[in-house]
């Protein structure tokens, strides 16, 4: 088995429907860029509010990916 490295990003995802929803639109758009995908942490939920409403949910995501081209 050989050595491998991964690489850290932080993301944020939104959404007008759920906090589940804007993960996956986060951890998704970067799979269109991003190859070999591992592991998604949700790091921190949050609502923007206008007008006294709830208007959008958001994800903070911290997603790794396998780094380089060896192993």
């Amino acid at each position: 088995m050989s050595d491998s490295v991964y690489k850290v990003v932080e993301l944020v995802g939104s959404s007008d429907k759920s906090w589940e929803e804007a993960a996956k639109n986060a951890v998704e758009t970067a799979g269109k860029s991003l190859k070999d995908l591992r592991v998604a942490e949700i790091r921190k939920l949050d609502l923007k509010i206008e007008n006294g409403k709830v208007v959008a949910y958001r994800a903070k995501v911290s997603l790794s990916f396998k780094y380089g081209l060896g192993g």
